[in-house]
């Protein structure tokens, strides 16, 4: 197979509708827009408008707010630590930080902590060190042997 006999599938690549090329195209002269009118001309944007009417989104109420400087955390789900320790990703001697989760591959970015979470088995003796976990992820490390360290408290909050 050499470069110049790659095909595409047939009907795989549709040719572009050509507009205003002449009478004999059927897209010629108004090019599909009709005659006159505010649709016809070049420059119009009128996506939410109704016809005069109040548009939906200026008829109904704002609601909610946005904090600009909340927390995101990576989580991570107590099962998922579980395989990885099971799989030799993260080594169940050490204390496991937020490094190791994100070294390992468990975890792709810190943001602004790790929070662990109880969702999955989990019967491994671990130290864990992390910015927050919830009270259930506490008590099942606890359960197995293990201690889960929350480092930074107000940050979890």
């Amino acid at each position: 197979m050499r470069l110049n006999e790659l095909s595409d599938n047939p009907g795989a690549a549709k040719k572009a509708k050509r507009v205003g090329r002449g009478a004999g195209s059927g897209m010629g002269k108004t090019g599909g827009r009709g005659i006159k009118g505010q649709k016809s001309r070049s420059g119009v944007a009128i996506k939410g408008f109704e016809g005069g009417q109040m548009p939906i989104y200026q008829r109904l109420p704002k609601r909610g707010f946005n904090k600009p400087n909340r927390k995101a955390f990576a989580v991570i789900n107590l099962g998922l630590i579980q395989k990885f320790v099971d799989a030799g990703k993260l080594d169940a001697g050490s204390a496991i930080t937020e490094d190791a989760l994100v070294a390992s591959g468990a975890v792709r970015r810190k943001l602004d902590g790790v929070r662990v979470l109880a969702k999955g088995d989990f019967n491994a003796k671990l130290t864990l060190e992390v910015t927050g976990a919830s009270k259930s992820a506490i008590a099942a490390v606890e359960k197995a042997g293990g201690a889960l360290t929350v480092t930074n408290q107000a940050a979890a909050e």
